[in-house]
């Protein structure tokens, strides 16, 4: 079967019973799911230090202002 974790009841629960807002899944496995949080966590710090996903704009730009405006 396929395994989640409820965000709603910070558990483990084998099939989708609780609404996909609340839930991090499909795992494998029970193990798998038991991890997810920690998962989470590492998968955000990975996205946060990537500059890739990382928000801030940008340095300098097309007209050579550094993106100021005026």
């Amino acid at each position: 079967g396929e395994w989640y974790y409820c965000l709603e009841h910070q558990k483990v629960e084998e099939g989708p019973d609780c609404p996909g807002k609340d839930r991090f899944g499909p795992y494998a496995s029970r193990t798998e799911a038991e991890h997810a949080m920690q998962t989470a966590r590492e998968r955000n710090l990975e996205w946060e230090n990537d500059p890739k996903w990382h928000d801030a704009p940008a340095t300098g730009s097309a007209d050579g202002d550094g993106g100021r405006d005026g």
